[in-house]
């Protein structure tokens, strides 16, 4: 499978969008801190599309993606949804980092850290 084939299909256009408007608390926070290439050098997309799944956080050169998780992630169907996405990302060689969503206002440092040490390349001191 081609790479432009499965990056922001169609289909799932309008619903990525909505999501942009509609952030949560702790996505709008997260990504103060990773656009404009603030981490690193790395350049972040938000609500961005892989195949049928609309990503909240996707970094292209490192093929990273964060996953921030509120309360309904912790639902069994939702954990089953969770992995089968996950599992699937996997597949087409991405790493996927979750969060719940508390990390980001309790522990956001240390969460821009973890996202910075899974860059593979890292920046020369």
């Amino acid at each position: 499978m081609v790479k432009y084939e499965i990056h922001n299909l169609p289909h799932p256009k309008t619903n990525r969008q909505e999501l942009r408007k509609n952030q949560t608390s702790a996505e709008e926070t997260l990504w103060q801190y990773l656009r404009h290439e603030q981490l690193p050098g790395r350049k972040f997309r938000r609500q961005h599309s892989i195949e049928n799944f609309i990503v909240d956080f996707y970094c292209a050169s490192e093929m990273l993606i964060i996953a921030l998780d509120g309360v309904h992630h912790a639902e069994t169907e939702a954990v089953e949804n969770d992995k089968e996405r996950d599992t699937r990302l996997h597949q087409l060689n991405y790493k996927v980092l979750r969060f719940p969503n508390e990390a980001i206002f309790i522990y956001l440092n240390a969460v821009l850290k973890t996202i910075a040490e899974n860059f593979q390349k890292q920046e020369a001191a």
